[in-house]
């Protein structure tokens, strides 16, 4: 393998910044990072070696006519373009100015006409007021190619009031850039950095005020790993949700002494080992986690025996693990165990789909489950509980009776092993009591099931209608003038 020429033309160079790489760039509507700056022979003239986001959009990894330029993360992510063709991006201000300043520039430079007469712009004088930078509480520069905070200290005299930034799909190469944006910001409290690639800080705390009102933060899609979330952690020692979906997060280690104010975790589309979500057990806030897409397949709370309650996770009360590989009644037995578990999403598992009368399935898990408020977006009536609970008892009394169960409190002794397949059957006994040789057969949940159709078509109905508004402002909004 040659080692490649970095020889760089003067003339070309001066238009490149002089930290090129590492930079992010954007071209063609796709944003990449800068991993090679040079020559490629036999081609004259400056290249940029660029490892892009979406590689779809790269053509090779690194590579040209044997020489190894550069390295990707993915075997075809890279590829070579002119600088002429690649934007470094603009820094904050420009980006305001530009979003915002002159949005009112050309609103008020309209002339609004009804029929003939030209009409008087009546009350604009309020919406430029409103419009005015320094007044914005809410920041949206969502693929605006922010790449830098501009000069010291015009962000707090321009922005000083905001509450919420969008920031996703720029060019910021770093958190120190984006701490140099944030720490002018002193009342921040939300922030949306989905889309982006940013390099771990070398000093996490160096700036500390730069995220100290923050309890919203978004990293979805950065191409980030659990072990570099929790370098990071000590910015937000405030944050209360964090949505990190589509990252490269396979395995969790426990977050010692961040991320304690937890309450919303989004781990969705993340490769996790089985086993792993256990690591986060312990935050003693965390109510909504998201775990779907994950590839889960098993789940065990070891410190709780069946029936019993687990100590990990006290506070979490929503759930959802929807199209992942649970095939196992174990699974929902385990989530039981689940101290303050009442809403539960568990869409597009296998599991469901052995069951042939969907209805039953929903039964099924909320049978297993005790305390289910809400189940796939369903509210769980207490008539749907109690029809749940009761055709459970008949559907495996039989198995009950055969196992050592008895309807006489004193000779009951199920076996241990259909006390961990079925841990609820005891409570629900004692609750309703055994069911007459009659009723051992399995019941159709015929009740649950209407009611699941009825929702189900009037949700179709809501589809239709909001489908059909759709469509209507839309060609409302692109006809032709009259």
């Amino acid at each position: 393998m040659r080692v490649p020429d970095q020889t760089q033309p003067t003339t070309m160079h001066e238009c490149l910044p002089s930290d090129a790489v590492g930079k992010r760039v954007a071209c063609d509507g796709e944003r990449g990072t800068v991993r090679f700056v040079g020559t490629v022979p036999p081609t004259a003239g400056l290249w940029l070696g660029v490892e892009w986001d979406n590689p779809d959009r790269g053509k090779h990894d690194g590579s040209h006519e044997g020489v190894h330029y550069f390295t990707c993360r993915h075997p075809k992510g890279g590829s070579f373009v002119r600088p002429k063709k690649a934007s470094f991006g603009v820094d904050y201000l420009t980006a305001i100015r530009r979003r915002y300043e002159m949005e009112v520039q050309q609103v008020l430079g309209e002339e609004i006409q009804i029929s003939t007469r030209t009409v008087e712009m009546v009350g604009f004088e309020a919406i430029t007021e409103k419009q005015k930078v320094e007044n914005l509480t809410d920041v949206a520069l969502r693929l605006c190619e922010v790449s830098s905070p501009g000069p010291p200290n015009e962000i707090r005299n321009t922005t000083p009031h905001v509450l919420m930034l969008d920031l996703c799909g720029n060019l910021l190469c770093c958190w120190d850039d984006v701490m140099a944006v944030t720490e002018q910001m002193e009342e921040l409290k939300e922030l949306q950095l989905s889309h982006n690639r940013l390099r771990v800080p070398s000093n996490p705390t160096v700036r500390p005020r730069a995220f100290s009102c923050l309890r919203v933060l978004s990293l979805t899609n950065c191409a980030l790993t659990w072990p570099q979330l929790l370098e990071c952690a000590p910015m937000w020692p405030l944050l209360e949700e964090l949505y990190a979906s589509e990252n490269d997060i396979t395995e969790l280690q426990k977050p010692n002494d961040v991320l304690q104010s937890l309450t919303v975790l989004d781990l969705s589309t993340n490769p996790l080992v089985d086993g792993a979500v256990l690591s986060i057990g312990e935050l003693p806030r965390l109510e909504n986690l998201n775990m779907s897409k994950t590839g889960l397949s098993t789940l065990r709370f070891d410190d709780a025996m069946p029936g019993c309650k687990t100590a990990m996770f006290p506070a979490l009360k929503s759930l959802a693990v929807n199209s992942n590989n649970i095939s196992e009644w174990s699974v929902i037995n385990e989530l039981e165990k689940l101290q303050s578990l009442v809403r539960l999403s568990c869409r597009q598992n296998p599991l469901l789909s052995q069951e042939r009368n969907p209805g039953t399935a929903m039964q099924l898990l909320i049978a297993r489950v005790g305390r289910l408020e809400a189940l796939n977006r369903w509210t769980v009536l207490p008539e749907d509980r109690r029809g749940a609970e009761l055709d459970y008892c008949k559907m495996f009394g039989l198995e009950w009776l055969a196992s050592g169960g008895h309807r006489d409190p004193q000779q009951n002794r199920p076996s241990a092993e259909f006390t961990t397949q079925h841990p609820r059957y005891q409570s629900l006994i004692q609750k309703y009591g055994a069911p007459e040789d009659s009723e051992l057969k399995k019941q159709e949940p015929f009740a649950l099931k209407n009611q699941l159709l009825s929702e189900s078509f009037s949700l179709l109905l809501s589809l239709i209608d909001t489908v059909h508004n759709a469509r209507t402002q839309f060609a409302m909004q692109n006809a032709d003038p009259v």
